[in-house]
Parts: C-alpha cells; structure tokens; sequence
C-alpha cells in the first residue's frame, strides 16, 4: 500500500474514509470483492446492484457486508422496486446510491434505515431534484463517463461547478473521465468533495469481469468509445431513451449506427445479435469504457489502487501550489 496524507473532504468526513475516492456501482462488475477491496483501500466501495438481482445480491452482498470498513449499494433507479432496497439495507449498508430514474419512492425508506442518500444526476433538473429530495452526497455524471449517462448531458469540466454551486452546502462527487489522481486532484480544484471513478476500476483483479473484458480496457483508446443506444436495442435492454451508453468499438455499432429506430422495428436483427452471442461471435456485454480509457495500462489490486489515485492526486495538487 502505497503511504499517502489523507486528502479530508466533506466526503471523507461524512463516511469517515481516507481518500476522496468511490467506486461506481457499476452493475455485475463491481461486484463484492471490489466493493470490499476499495473500501480496504481507504475509499467507499459502491457494490453495484444494478437491477436488484436477488440471486447476486445474495452471493455478492455479504463479501462487502463481512468487513469492517465503510460501504454502499447502488442501483439503476428505473429498474427496481422497494423490495430491492430492503434487502439491501438488511445489510446495514453506510450509503445507497441512486442513479438514472426518479429515486423519490426509495429516499425515505433508505434514510430511515441511517443510510447515506447518494444520488446521481446528469443534468441540472436531476441536481435540483437531488437537493429537494435531502440527498447527502450528489453525483455530477459528465458525459465522458463508461456505461450509462444522459444522452443530452454536458462535459465533466463545466458540469461538475455548477452542480457544486447549486448543491451547496451538500457535497458532490465528480464522475466521467476520471481515471488517475490527477483527474482526482481536478475535480478536487473544480469544488467537488471527491471523485466517482467506474472504468479504472473495471481493471482490477477483483472486478467481475472477463479477461478479455480487462484486456480491451487496457489496450482502448478514448477515440475508440461512442455513446450510443444501438447495443441496447439489440440486447434487448429496457433502458430509458432518456440515456445511452459508451462503449468500445462494436461490430453491431458499425452495421447500426444511426439507425436505432429501424433496429428498434426488426426483430430478426435484434435476433441475429442474440445468435451471434450464442456464436461467440459477439461478446455477451459491450465493453463499458469511459474517455478516459486511455490512461489505463495495468491491472492492479484495488486497494492498491485506491492508494495510489490518492497519492497522484496529492502530487498534483502540491505541483499546482507551487506554480
């Protein structure tokens, strides 16, 4: 573990964690031990519920739960019910955080439990909503981001102040290209409390994801991600038109792009996808990858990781008072 000074945020003193870094509860791959290793690390692992899989959810949450460092729960907001939540907070999870949806029906219900409320937003209507709501930490998404983000959102630069000003005094995490400390050390500059890192951590010895999934990250370039909705319609996914999805390169992407709606209307095409899977010819899930993809180039333990972002991000900083 690498010897670092405690960067202390509104963040880190809300959860009582070390460094100013979280995981993004990336679904199926922030998985139980990546949630732990973070928060081992000195950050707040964020296991990714996703849709509330009730198996997975009962494999995965008791790795994170056995520790003794703090740790939360994500979930994708439009696709789950209470029941998810409860089964959750059964757990005594510090923080569950909300993203892409209306989180109203389940904010009550997680602050009676004394869990933290996380909330994402990717446009100032969802900011204002967070802060109506009593949200105790708010995640400004730029659309630099791996995976899911609004299909009409703004960069992480200029969004993350502004969610700042307006959310004050409740602290933001910046989230969207943010793959080393000094993205870290950036936002930090720009007012947010801390960083909401997803793609880093994706190449981690302790992430659920295939090695060839690991691999693609790696050897990914920023030029090589496209947020799009074509790999949605052709899984089959009931995401809200409301956001896309940025990946790498796909063959799929190739032959559809621009033309969602006449995938959307063929179901021999949306079959075809699934027979390539079957295939092997396709791989079972896109590679989520943010802008940032380029400055990844190893797979390290993520607690490690957690140290390392922490100490970069100091490095930066100091470099930038000196000038």
């Amino acid at each position: 573990m690498i010897a670092v000074m405690a960067l202390s945020t509104a963040f880190t003193r809300l959860f009582g964690v070390r460094h100013p870094i979280a995981l993004a509860p990336m679904g199926g791959s922030a998985g139980g031990a990546l949630a732990a290793a973070v928060s081992r690390g000195g950050g707040l692992g964020l296991l990714g519920g996703g849709n509330g899989d009730r198996d997975w959810m009962a494999r995965e949450l008791p790795i994170v739960a056995e520790g003794t460092k703090p740790w939360g729960i994500g979930f994708l907001t439009w696709a789950i019910d209470g029941g998810a939540v409860e089964r959750a907070l059964e757990y005594a999870p510090r923080a569950v955080m909300l993203s892409f949806g209306d989180p109203s029906p389940f904010a009550e219900r997680i602050r009676r439990a004394g869990a933290a409320l996380i909330i994402q937003v990717t446009d100032l209507e969802e900011a204002r909503r967070a802060v109506d709501l009593g949200a105790d930490v708010i995640v400004a998404q730029g659309v630099e981001s791996g995976g899911h983000g609004a299909r009409h959102g703004r960069s992480t630069l200029p969004f993350v102040p502004i969610v700042v000003d307006l959310a004050a005094p409740v602290p933001v995490l910046a989230a969207g290209g943010i793959a080393d400390g000094r993205g870290v050390a950036a936002v930090l500059a720009l007012g947010a409390a801390g960083a909401l890192i997803g793609t880093r951590f994706q190449a981690t010895t302790e992430a659920l994801v295939a090695l060839s999934t690991v691999e693609a990250i790696v050897e990914g370039r920023g030029e090589d991600t496209e947020r799009s909705s074509v790999l949605d319609i052709a899984r089959g996914s009931r995401w809200p038109s409301k956001y896309t999805a940025r990946t790498l390169g796909h063959p799929f992407l190739d032959r559809w792009r621009g033309r969602e709606a006449e995938l959307a209307a063929d179901p021999q095409a949306r079959q075809a996808y699934q027979d390539g899977v079957a295939r092997g010819e396709i791989p079972a899930l896109p590679v989520w990858a943010g802008e940032a993809v380029d400055l990844i180039n190893d797979r390290p333990s993520a607690a490690d990781l957690v140290g390392a972002l922490a100490a970069q991000a100091e490095d930066a900083l100091a470099r930038a008072g000196r000038h």
